[in-house]
């Protein structure tokens, strides 16, 4: 029986997998974790499965369609061997000593950075090699890259990050839609409270009609020209989208108060100007409206 010495080359590579692949999986499974709870937190329970049963199909589909997304999106070229006869016997020898159980098919990508990069499973991987990398690197320098791409492949680290990719898009996904549905509950509440203040205004004046033509007068002196040439300017559709109610239904809404038992409030002068004040210029318009 063959015992490895624990500075046996072949041992600390035995090592360094299974330590690789420890670190894989706790990976996979903080992600996993992670895009469970933005699903669940938002939406509740049922979207925590719709979370795992997506990371699911992730893992089962990703290795293939992003494989041949990726090769699509650089729109490379596959290298025959009798187009590249030299790159297939290094391609057919560096896979044989990795263990894989295929060889990697070489694309060329017809671009000037040097750059390549590997894509696929272990039972059918590409690697796409740049023209400004084949013509910048002498053979043993390519054969240097083509070991390091086989690594990848090898170690299977293109399943694992695209993994982690997948997991990641979804939890950003899942989070949009969350900070989506605070964003609309926070303007409804903002809508609500204004109907609230408007309440409690016409019961503290006792006089809901003052606050309607005011509202009235507001919205037509602060209309912008763009409300002429596009009606409903400035009142989003559909109404979840408003931060405030639209002025016609806080003006119903105030018409239907019965003036309240309120004591007279002190509105003997005609304005509240200040003396230095009244004898500012006129208002300036500006192209999105008044200038005050």
């Amino acid at each position: 029986m063959t015992r490895h010495h624990p500075s046996d080359p072949r041992t600390a590579l035995l090592q360094h997998r299974w330590l690789n692949r420890l670190q894989t999986g706790l990976l996979v499974l903080t992600l996993v974790g992670i895009a469970a709870a933005a699903g669940r937190l938002p939406f509740g329970e049922g979207c925590l499965w719709l979370a795992l049963f997506a990371v699911a199909g992730a893992l089962l589909l990703e290795p293939v369609a992003a494989s041949a997304l990726s090769l699509r999106l650089y729109r490379v070229r596959a290298l025959h061997p009798q187009q590249a006869h030299e790159m297939w016997a290094l391609l057919r020898e560096l896979p044989a000593r990795a263990g894989l159980p295929a060889t990697p098919v070489p694309h060329y990508v017809p671009s000037a950075v040097v750059n390549a990069f590997a894509t696929g499973s272990k039972q059918k991987a590409s690697i796409a090699l740049t023209d400004g990398l084949l013509r910048s690197l002498s053979p043993r320098e390519l054969a240097g890259v083509f070991a390091h791409e086989v690594a990848h492949i090898a170690n299977e680290d293109l399943r694992v990050m695209g993994l982690a990719d997948s997991v990641s898009r979804l939890t950003s996904l899942l989070a949009l839609m969350g900070q989506i549905a605070i964003l609309l509950a926070q303007l409804g509440l903002s809508r609500v409270r204004e109907f609230d203040a408007d309440r409690l205004a016409a019961e503290l004046t006792g006089d809901p009609q003052g606050l309607a033509p005011a509202l009235a007068k507001i919205e037509r002196v602060s209309r912008s020209w763009r409300a002429w040439l596009w009606p409903g300017w400035g009142n989003p559709e559909p109404s979840c989208l408003r931060t405030r109610p639209a002025t016609q239904e806080r003006i119903a809404r105030l018409l239907t108060l019965a003036p309240g038992p309120a004591s007279a409030l002190p509105l003997r002068a005609p304005h509240f100007l200040p003396e230095s004040a009244l004898a500012t210029r006129p208002p300036r318009w500006r192209p999105s409206g008044l200038w005050r």
